[in-house]
């Protein structure tokens, strides 16, 4: 019986980190991106700045992918909130005492039986 609540300990923890990598992995796309923006942030501040008609005509396509980025962004946060809530919903049967949300979005603590 004893080796059963270890075993239960252990998947757990397997899953937590698999769940912290995913959470890690994802956040590190997302400062890739934002390091990314900031670069081309300013190269479009410098062509619009120097009103030279072949450097504001590469805002277009600066903007372009400025916008995409934001995109990947928005996409890469929807992931992880999913992520969270399928980790949250598969820990719902577990009796940690874990904190979850119930269909109402109402947090529900599951208390040991």
């Amino acid at each position: 019986m004893e080796g059963d609540t270890f075993s239960g300990l252990g998947n757990s923890a397997q899953i937590d980190a698999k769940i912290m990598h995913t959470f890690q992995k994802s956040f590190v796309q997302v400062q890739n991106i934002f390091d990314r923006n900031r670069v081309l942030i300013n190269e479009i501040n410098q062509n619009h700045e120097s009103k030279v008609p072949d450097n504001l005509s590469r805002n277009v396509g600066l903007i372009r992918e400025l916008n995409n980025n934001i995109r990947r962004v928005v996409d890469l946060y929807s992931d992880l909130s999913s992520n969270f809530r399928k980790s949250m919903d598969s820990s719902e049967g577990d009796s940690s005492g874990a904190l979850r949300l119930d269909s109402t979005g109402t947090h529900k603590r599951n208390r040991p039986g």
